[in-house]
């Protein structure tokens, strides 16, 4: 297999790294890219930033699934100042790669590289390859090598290191992982969160969404995403926490498509019988069984955020108010059809409760319209609404 060498502080990594990664893969032949970020640099000593351990987890959390790329901590894990000659024999003995590996530099680092430790030997163990950084002219380059007709990215780490201290735009600027772990990090002199996550990580809340994306259809998916952000919306505007109702909007269709068997195994796992509309109406049990695999397999414990999934089909009087915030969003979501237009003007009713009740009767009208069974509960949590306005009519 035959190998390129790209190091540098990754201090983060941004989209240019990876876009000159794949250049010299898709140009010059090379199976794979080793990434390798540095401990501290002999050029950059003082560089501010994230920590070794940030920047190495940015890396990681920036390349899911693409084999062509690694990454070797090498260097990190030796500590102190990083010498690339020892790191090219490191990875020369352990790596064994076909033929001499290249190592990948930019114009802007050539220019001094008669100043690095062993210059002649790194020549002599790699195949240099320039890239364009400074100029799209091949500046001059006293020593044996390749040239990378790379496109220019006026881009670099400190630039976006700049935008986050200025509260400038950054956040498509580096990989979808790196940025996650910045924001819940705040690295960089980012700024606190408006609203706390409830101890749950947009990390975290990604993998969800991920996993979510290949459990049921394009459609359903895409219904999961407006319910998400409706359901923020709301929390938003009523005072709860906005991630929270983002994580239970993404997650409460989850087990859409899962066979009524399986359905069946994992609502059993969370200790209450089924109801006689369950058993008659197995699909109902999505609900409850998407509560049930979020607690399960991804650890989420937050008890308003499983309440908002588990009782998304089967309301009860004792819902709090995430509950019905995520019941609102999925009944009111922009591709859902039937919805009358007031309720989707939300900042119109006085609170959520309000617009909860709203969206409950319009909900058992079409569904009695449609000759369905209600629920026990709906039927319940429709008396007491009924009761609650009458009561203050008549006061």
């Amino acid at each position: 297999m035959r190998f390129a060498i790209l190091g540098g502080s990754f201090n983060p990594i941004h989209m240019g790294h990876l876009f000159l990664a794949d250049t010299a893969l898709s140009s010059l032949g090379y199976d794979r890219v080793i990434l390798v970020p540095a401990y501290t640099s002999p050029f950059k000593p003082d560089a501010q930033g994230a920590s070794a351990k940030d920047r190495l987890d940015m890396l990681i959390a920036s390349i899911p699934a693409d084999s062509r790329l690694t990454i070797e901590d090498g260097e990190i894990r030796r500590e102190g100042v990083s010498y690339t000659i020892d790191t090219i024999k490191d990875i020369l003995e352990r790596y064994r790669p076909e033929g001499k590996p290249g190592l990948i530099l930019g114009d802007d680092l050539a220019r001094d590289f008669h100043k690095w430790r062993s210059a002649a030997e790194i020549v002599s163990l790699t195949d240099i390859i320039i890239a364009h950084r400074l100029s799209a002219e091949d500046l001059p380059f006293p020593f044996p090598h390749k040239r990378l007709e790379n496109e220019i990215m006026e881009l670099s780490s400190g630039n976006i290191r700049d935008r986050l201290r200025n509260g400038e735009a950054w956040s498509y600027l580096v990989p979808q992982g790196a940025r996650l772990i910045i924001e819940d990090r705040l690295l960089y002199g980012l700024g606190e969160p408006a609203k706390s996550r409830e101890g749950i990580s947009l990390e975290l809340i990604t993998g969800i969404e991920n996993a979510v994306h290949t459990m049921i259809s394009p459609s359903r998916f895409l219904h999961s995403r407006n319910v998400a952000l409706l359901a923020e919306d709301l929390c938003r505007r009523f005072g709860m926490d906005p991630p929270s109702g983002y994580l239970a909007g993404i997650a409460h269709d989850m087990c859409k498509s899962l066979s009524e068997e399986e359905l069946i195994r994992l609502t059993k796992q969370d200790g209450q019988p089924l109801s006689n509309l369950e058993e008659k109406k197995p699909s109902l049990l999505h609900a409850r069984a998407a509560a049930v695999l979020l607690r399960e397999r991804f650890g989420i414990h937050n008890k308003d955020i499983l309440e908002a999934i588990r009782l998304h089909t089967m309301v009860d009087t004792e819902m709090g108010p995430l509950a019905k915030a995520v019941f609102i969003a999925d009944k009111i979501e922009v591709s859902r059809e039937h919805v009358s237009s007031g309720l989707r003007d939300f900042r119109s009713f006085t609170g959520l409760d309000a617009l909860f009740a709203a969206v409950l009767e319009e909900t058992v009208a079409y569904l009695r319209s449609q000759e369905l069974t209600l629920s026990k509960g709906t039927l319940r949590l429709l008396e007491v609404i009924k009761g609650e306005a009458f009561e203050k009519n008549k006061g």
